[in-house]
């Protein structure tokens, strides 16, 4: 009975320290973060087990929903422009821009029924994440052997074809259309550096289709030097736009990855 004084006081000082400390909330709120990952990965495998009895896409839907909620523990807002492109587009190759381990609630935001995503093979092994990875339809790739990752892509092109579907982060050139979606920058709320984890807003934009049919091999890097430079002007554009905290992303804010 002696052990709950103990635990009360433990916890106690750490909100204490939480109230004190920014660094502390940081990283309390990131433990936080990975928490809720690890929790809700579990709950949710049990969910789509029982509906769908195993690995499926559909199972995507049941899982976003879970991923949508964490933004209300830290007060996120996820303000999605133009979504209707990513329906006109299907099917589609989405491509985003990679900033944090916050970019999973921004995917989900705006995730179109029915769209495999594609992961580095690492994430397998992530213990209850990577079964809830596994049950929502994500092929693993190991980015060590190009061969078998690009094999893996082009068999998933021709499924994504006929069932009139899309992949997220996929290879470039695969004869159907390239839909860009960019974050604005999180360096207003959440800042490792300085670390600071608050409140705000994030602009989802989707971009207008980039058309790949008729490329080759050889369009390749064309096609990514295009795709990158519109992610980048538009990600510095809506980084501009003043966050919920008051703060406003300027000099501080990363480019499109």
């Amino acid at each position: 009975m002696e052990l709950w004084p103990c635990l009360a006081a433990a916890l106690l000082l750490l909100l204490l320290l939480v109230q004190l400390s920014r660094a502390a909330e940081f990283y309390a709120k990131v433990a936080l973060y990975c928490a809720l990952c690890f929790t809700v990965s579990a709950v949710a495998s049990l969910v789509c087990l029982l509906r769908h009895g195993g690995r499926t896409v559909e199972n995507m839907s049941i899982i976003g929903w879970f991923v949508r909620s964490f933004k209300y523990f830290y007060g996120l807002r996820f303000e999605v422009r133009d979504p209707r492109r990513l329906q006109e587009a299907r099917p589609c190759v989405i491509v985003s821009n990679h900033q944090s381990i916050l970019d999973m609630m921004g995917l989900m935001e705006v995730l179109p029924e029915r769209c495999v995503q594609i992961a580095k093979r690492e994430l397998l092994f992530l213990g209850p994440v990577g079964l809830i990875m596994y049950l929502g339809g994500v092929f693993f790739i190991n980015r060590q052997r190009s061969s078998t990752a690009m094999t893996v892509m082009a068999d998933l092109g021709e499924r994504m074809v006929r069932e009139n579907g899309c992949l997220s982060c996929a290879s470039p050139c695969l004869q159907v259309p390239i839909v860009p979606v960019v974050y604005s920058s999180f360096s207003s709320f959440y800042n490792t550096k300085k670390k600071f984890f608050t409140s705000g807003t994030v602009t989802v934009q989707v971009l207008e289709a980039i058309p790949t049919s008729g490329l080759t091999a050889a369009d390749v890097p064309a096609l990514v030097d295009t795709c990158h430079r519109a992610m980048r002007t538009t990600f510095l554009h809506i980084s501009k736009t003043p966050q919920e905290n008051g703060a406003t992303a300027g000099s501080g804010v990363q480019p499109a990855q």
